[in-house]
């Protein structure tokens, strides 16, 4: 008892709870006393109903070097020993004390870790090192709804970046340039008195019609003339029946242009009895010309312009109507939003479980091959077809081609099969996505050496549904203009062959940030390829040789080349640089 009395009221300088001395103490009294059934149910009980019973620590923490016992929380009550010695039981009491001194332990380092914790919360995770919490804590939606604590979430933070983007997939550098076809508040339409209405016809393809428009805005703005809606050609090969409001957002189209020019859908009926002055404008007239006509749109009141391609100059206008002819062509004409709808779906569905993919303007269509005399790799009766085929277009006026020569010059479009090894050779994998952007591939076998390298080809009509596809089915433009969304939308776009839509989308695709457009030098790859298939050089070699001819050929920004005439200028769509894109000078303070 005075052991138990000294143990009650000794201090001691070690935070730990008494448990070796009590096995000890409990092991002394067993020789003594043998506990019966009733005497361990009561040893239970008392143990239970005693909250003070001291809590556990390792073996030496309750007794100092004197013997004294050395309390943490609670002391070691002498009274709980004295009933202890009675009860005797030493095995049953040891095994006991232990598992209650683990439970002990396991408290302590709870409270501990917890108290600890709280008192850092409110600061920076940094001062904490690398401390692990394994409480719940308020995370981003997607981390709350998969279970991460802030462990898991730190280890998150540490992981690898992703890797680089390939190469192949980037974009050129931007060189600094920009977009700039802000309106200038002094061009700023302040009403709507015009002298006369201006009807266009736009003639051609979907690509070339909607360039034409574009001219035809700043016409408008030149002459001072309210636009009416262009009509659409339903002439040329496609024969489409589809109108301007079929294929393109009318309403935005006039919402985009209100502070420019006057669009009305169509003429007024004071007007519509009114015989127009029909004229198809000169190529590549200078604004002087427009200037001049909007005297005799003044005196008619009404003027039919029957062709928009290429009316109007590439270099030589004011800065406010090239910027006006970008504005028109980026941003007015935007599609109908069911045709938005369909070219959004498509580039969804090339990029799923796949980043990347590659819109090849592959010009090996019919008339294509025809028009310019090429049947590299046809058979002798397809070359037969495409002989007659020319022979029989009136305004094609020339007849006679030597195809192998035209090849050699660069003057022919790449086969599917040069294609593929183009593509090979600059580093695409097999197992790249290639969305094709043409009409029917003529040749029989013509698709079989680009299939064979790259099998995953598609199409509008193997990516879209049967559904999907049907009010588009017998309008060839309005598939063009869902062509023309899934190849502007393109990580990579490679057209074989100049035209009109290669233009269009390669002049977009620089006017929105310069994404990657390879311009094959025919050329040169005609001359490189021949080699490889006679064996004068190996694959390493030619790949090395097509590979260096083609670095500056990205669609990077350049200013446009100029020409001896405007016929031979470079394009005012096919690089808006100068004129919508600009270099931005920082002011030396």
């Amino acid at each position: 008892m005075a052991a138990a009395a000294t143990t009650s009221t000794t201090p001691t300088a070690t935070a730990t709870t008494c448990c070796a001395s009590s096995s000890t103490s409990s092991s002394s009294s067993a020789s003594t006393t043998s506990p019966g059934p009733h005497r361990r149910r009561l040893v239970d009980l008392e143990r239970a109903d005693d909250s003070s019973y001291c809590s556990c620590c390792g073996a030496d923490a309750c007794d100092d070097a004197d013997g004294h016992a050395a309390p943490l929380l609670t002391p070691c009550r002498s009274p709980l020993l004295a009933r202890r010695k009675r009860a005797g039981g030493a095995h049953a009491w040891w095994m006991r004390a232990v598992v209650l001194c683990l439970l002990g332990l396991v408290a302590v380092v709870g409270f501990l870790g917890s108290s600890s914790h709280g008192g850092r919360r409110g600061g920076t995770d940094g001062a904490g090192g690398g401390e692990k919490l394994v409480q719940r804590v308020e995370v981003a939606a997607d981390a709350d709804v998969m279970g991460w604590t802030k462990e898991n979430l730190t280890a998150l933070t540490r992981r690898q970046p992703d890797p680089p983007v390939p190469e192949i997939w980037t974009k050129p550098e931007s060189g600094g340039y920009s977009q700039c076809i802000e309106r200038p508040k002094n061009q700023r339409r302040t009403n709507d008195a015009t002298v006369g209405y201006l009807i266009v016809d736009a003639n051609g393809g979907l690509n070339q019609m909607r360039m034409g428009i574009s001219d035809m805005v700043a016409v408008a703005k030149i002459m001072n003339a309210s636009l009416v809606l262009p009509t659409l050609d339903h002439q040329s090969f496609w024969t489409d029946p589809s109108e301007f409001k079929d294929i393109f957002d009318v309403d935005h189209f006039k919402e985009t242009l209100k502070e420019d020019i006057v669009v009305v859908d169509s003429l007024p009926p004071a007007y519509r009895r009114v015989k127009p002055y029909v004229r198809a404008p000169t190529s590549w007239s200078r604004a002087s010309f427009y200037r001049d006509f909007s005297k005799i749109l003044k005196k008619f009141k009404v003027v039919r312009f029957t062709h928009t391609d290429s009316r109007i100059v590439n270099n030589g206008l004011a800065p406010s109507l090239q910027r006006l002819r970008c504005r028109a062509n980026y941003e007015a004409l935007q599609y109908r939003k069911e045709i938005q709808d369909l070219g959004t779906t498509l580039v969804e569905r090339l990029k799923k479980d796949s980043d990347h993919y590659i819109a090849l303007h592959l010009r090996y269509e019919k008339d294509m091959l025809s028009f310019t005399g090429c049947n590299h790799n046809l058979t002798a009766h397809e070359a037969d077809e495409l002989t007659d085929m020319r022979l029989k277009v009136r305004h094609w006026k020339e007849k006679e081609i030597n195809s192998k020569e035209k090849r050699l010059q660069g003057g022919c479009p790449m086969t599917p099969r040069e294609a593929a090894v183009f593509l090979k050779a600059m580093g695409y994998p097999s197992s790249t996505k290639i969305y094709i952007v043409a009409g029917e591939i003529y040749g029989a076998h013509s698709m079989d050496a680009l299939k064979a390298e790259y099998p995953n080809i598609y199409t509008h009509y193997s990516l879209a549904t049967v559904d999907e596809l049907e009010p588009f089915e017998l309008y060839q433009n309005r598939l063009a203009a869902v062509d023309y969304i899934v190849a502007q939308q393109s990580d990579v776009f490679v057209y074989t062959y100049d035209g009109n839509m290669a233009r269009a989308v390669q002049g977009h695709r620089r006017f929105e940030g310069f994404r990657k457009t390879i311009n094959p030098d025919r050329l040169k790859f005609v001359e490189l390829i021949d080699k490889l298939d006679e064996g004068a050089v190996d694959w390493d070699e030619f790949q090395s040789e097509v590979r260096k001819h083609h670095q500056n050929r990205l669609g990077g920004p350049y200013d446009r080349l100029p020409g001896e005439s405007p016929r031979q200028e470079e394009y005012f769509y096919s690089n808006p640089i100068p004129g919508c894109l600009c270099k931005k000078v920082q002011s030396v303070k």
